[in-house]
């Protein structure tokens, strides 16, 4: 009988991958929690939908450059420990969002410096979590590997946004703060009972360094595979990326408030939760990299169809409905960028070898962070320049464009064949 559900072989079968794994929900839902209310600190103190998406311009430093350099020494060194001194920075900045609430902080900068903060911690530890899955887990394991932590992460992003909402509306942001560090503590508790993790080489290894790095970036530049998971992940998350309009969509087009925001960021994880609670035929997809343009593709239509539902609201119907319109779409949006998620993460973990695996995955988290956040400014860019809804659907239809482009310059990558990983 083909499997129909998700499937939780990895988390039966291995026990360091489960304590992983349940860190990293825990964990992630904090993450989530506190970069929601993040937002909606910046927009009270700024009512500006570009203030936001400024969130987005002093992320990206810090991931590029650790993550860059973070995945460099993940290669030459036991990756539970960097994993470890990355989740460190990240408690230790938790704890700095806390008690810049508690001193009634007025000041953005702050809220930027801590973003960047932040982003250098996850700049370490994503690349180190993600390399450490193939060393613990079966080949044949990883997209059902990869579809639980797409659900992890898309729960996170469900529970997240909502107790962000709640919590910021009737507690204030020291409360949701300080659960964020809190929450934190599991996944620092995951990390500690792995065993150590040293990467296998086969040559003598490098120091750290930038012949390190530009080894992982020519390995990208050489492998037309890999590189096309990166560029489709650009499409989405740069081109057609709405989080940072949640704010103002909410406020000012559907009369609502944190609450509001709170539930539009958590339309798009539920959409990718539902998908991947069915996600058992992925692990039988052959044609991994047709399955990735569709889903981006599909990605792109869902946005245009949310900034329709923000134009139509108080013009075609009620926020009321332009509120559940715009839900559904980013549900759907959400569900097809859970499919692109696990086949990208699949092809990159198969078609890398180890002594990479960590400078590719460095690099896959300056993609996959750093994207969102260029999207961001963007995002906030055109809106602050024209409007929301016009944002979201010039956006979405440039992503469709721009994918299809990609996929007929690079025809072989809608030939990879999963039984013969080739990047």
């Amino acid at each position: 009988m083909r499997r129909v559900l998700l499937d939780i072989t990895p988390l039966r079968e291995s026990r360091p991958y489960r304590y992983l794994y349940l860190g990293t929900v825990t964990s992630g839902i904090g993450a989530q929690l506190a970069t929601t209310a993040i937002a909606l600190q910046i927009y009270d103190l700024t009512g500006s939908s570009f203030a936001v998406g400024l969130v987005g311009l002093y992320a990206l430093v810090p991931i590029v450059v650790l993550g860059l350099y973070g995945g460099a020494v993940l290669d030459t060194h036991d990756r539970r420990t960097v994993a470890l001194v990355g989740g460190v920075l990240l408690w230790v900045t938790g704890g700095l969002n806390v008690l810049q609430a508690v001193l009634g902080n007025t000041e953005v900068w702050v809220l930027y410096a801590l973003v960047a903060l932040h982003s250098a911690g996850f700049a370490v530890i994503g690349p180190a979590r993600s390399s450490i899955y193939p060393r613990i887990l079966p080949l044949e394991q990883l997209p059902a590997a990869n579809a639980l932590n797409v659900t992890s992460m898309n729960i996170s992003m469900t529970v997240g946004p909502l107790l962000a909402g709640v919590i910021v509306q009737f507690g204030g942001y020291v409360t949701a703060y300080s659960l964020d560090v809190i929450l934190f503590t599991a996944a620092m508790l995951g990390i500690w009972t792995l065993p150590p993790i040293r990467p296998e080489q086969s040559g003598p290894a490098k120091v750290p360094g930038l012949s390190s790095v530009l080894d992982g970036l020519t390995f990208l530049a050489t492998r037309p595979n890999v590189r096309m998971t990166f560029l489709a992940d650009f499409c989405a998350m740069i081109l057609a990326q709405p989080r940072a309009l949640f704010p103002a969509i909410a406020i000012v087009a559907l009369a609502g408030g944190a609450a509001t925001v709170g539930i539009l960021a958590a339309a798009l994880a539920v959409g990718a939760v539902v998908a991947m609670l069915f996600s058992g035929p992925l692990g039988t997809v052959i044609h991994q990299g047709r399955a990735v343009v569709w889903s981006v593709v599909a990605w792109g239509a869902c946005i245009v169809l949310v900034g329709l539902a923000v134009l139509g609201s108080g013009r075609l119907f009620g926020p009321g409905t332009a509120l559940v319109l715009a839900c559904l779409g980013l549900a759907a949006a959400g569900a097809a960028d859970s499919v692109s998620s696990v086949f990208r993460n699949t092809i990159l973990q198969s078609a890398t070898p180890d002594h990479l695996r960590g400078r590719l995955q460095g690099i896959f988290v300056v993609v996959v962070a750093g994207g969102p956040r260029l999207g961001e400014l963007l995002s906030g860019t055109v809106a602050g320049a024209w409007t929301e809804w016009g944002a979201l659907v010039l956006g979405g239809v440039a992503c469709i464009i721009a994918m299809l482009l990609l996929a007929r310059a690079q025809r072989g990558f809608l030939a990879y064949d999963a039984r013969d990983p080739q990047p």
